[in-house]
């Protein structure tokens, strides 16, 4: 007879501390998937605008980079974006067998060239903000 196995509690948050590197990249390699998706309906909604006329693209778009929540935002979908694409392609590398023993390395990689990216980016996008 089969023993049963005792996985814990969901609403065990010790748990998360037990997580390797690997579990947390496919967990921000998911989140960031959805976060993508979902921006792409936004995006879409926006260029919408353009089909009526180009005076009520332009205003929407200047209606949107008026608001300083709004370049917040962009400067977390680029850290989203910039992390999606990089853990992207250390993915690639780990279906090709490339790398395998590297991969906690190649994680925190990701995770530290996305911040440089992002924190470098802050002062493009907040640019004339204030």
């Amino acid at each position: 007879m089969s023993q049963s196995y005792d996985r814990g509690l969901v609403e065990d948050f010790g748990r998360w501390q037990e997580f390797s590197a690997g579990m947390w990249a496919w967990i921000f390699h998911k989140f960031t998937g959805w976060v993508l998706i979902g921006y792409l309906f936004t995006h879409v909604a926006v260029l919408s605008t353009a089909t009526v006329d180009a005076a009520t693209y332009t205003q929407t778009l200047q209606g949107l980079e008026s608001l300083l929540v709004v370049r917040f935002l962009e400067v977390g979908l680029l850290a989203v974006a910039v992390f999606h694409i990089l853990n992207g392609i250390r993915l690639l590398f780990v279906d090709l067998g490339v790398g395998l023993e590297a991969q906690d390395k190649a994680f925190y990689a990701a995770l530290i060239v996305t911040a440089a990216i992002t924190v470098a980016s802050i002062p493009t996008f907040l640019m004339g903000a204030f």
